[in-house]
């Protein structure tokens, strides 16, 4: 791909909420988005929350109602993937971090998509390259890593694969900016920046409290106080889900050695199912939704 191309139709693989939030910032960016997942109910859930944040984004003057109407005008709901990637200019994948079934979907994506189609992960670690090889456009591959709440935070961290090209770089840099994020250009390693930082403050912290240094929620106001961070490490991991944390963390100290060892308190939530606000309870409780 020796040039820049237009991006019209984004197909975003995995409706959870990674994949809702990058729906929700795709349309409002003015492309024309199909969110898939493996159920209509998934998809129904999906869509019900792009909703409310599109009537959050009213309240507070953010967009108008005909931005509403027309964003979500450009939005379609698609279970079986095979036809949501099938006519798209860009495909972001937002799954699970499990590089068994990243590999799997980009393995199928490239039978199933155009010779033009460029494919970006949303993985917060994995390598870029391991997928790319998955595909006979490794040229066509990058990572496209967003935070969550995506229609929130600001950053993509753009990732090169070893044979990612710069008109796919270019492409992904576009697409980021008419979503409306700042980017910055990552060196494939593992972690990335934010992750591989974010992995050694959480982990910390659980060492923290396991040793009994201070209460949760007096770590998390000391780290938000003190060093200005928007939220503590436990409310993060209550967002992001304790099981991607602990998985991050694995893969990390498989790649990188013992400074990411994880804290067996972090593996004891886990097992135990607390896995943050998606199961009600993680480092903290939470009232079931309304």
């Amino acid at each position: 791909m020796a040039k820049k191309r237009d991006i019209s139709t984004i197909a975003v693989i995995g409706a959870g909420s990674m994949g809702h939030g990058i729906a929700y910032v795709a349309i409002l960016g003015g492309f024309k988005t199909v969110l898939s997942d493996l159920s209509d109910d998934l998809l129904e859930n999906a869509q019900e929350k792009i909703r409310l944040d599109l009537q959050k984004g009213i309240e507070i003057g953010k967009i108008t109602i005909s931005d509403r109407d027309e964003a979500l005008g450009r939005l379609t709901l698609e279970a079986k993937m095979d036809h949501a990637a099938q006519k798209a200019d860009l495909v972001i994948e937002a799954v699970p971090e499990k590089i068994e079934l990243k590999l799997s979907i980009f393995s199928r994506l490239d039978q199933v998509c155009e010779p033009h189609t460029v494919f970006a992960s949303n993985t917060s670690g994995l390598s870029i390259t391991e997928m790319a090889a998955a595909t006979k456009r490794p040229n066509q591959f990058i990572g496209m890593h967003f935070f969550n709440p995506v229609h929130k935070m600001k950053l993509v961290e753009i990732i090169r694969g070893l044979e990612t090209n710069d008109g796919t770089f270019a492409v992904a840099e576009a697409v980021s900016k008419k979503m409306g994020k700042e980017t910055v250009e990552v060196k494939e390693s593992p972690g990335f920046v934010t992750s591989r930082i974010n992995a050694l403050i959480g982990n910390e912290a659980f060492y923290m409290l396991q040793e009994g240094i201070a209460s949760a929620r007096d770590i998390d106001k000391a780290i938000k106080i003190g060093l200005n961070h928007p939220m503590g490490p436990f409310e993060l991991v209550d967002l992001v889900g304790l099981d991607t944390r602990l998985s991050i963390l694995d893969f990390l100290h498989q790649t990188l050695g013992e400074k990411f060892r994880p804290c067996p308190l972090l593996v004891k939530y886990v097992k135990a199912c607390r896995l943050g606000k998606k199961t009600g309870k993680g480092v903290y409780e939470y009232p079931p939704e309304a």
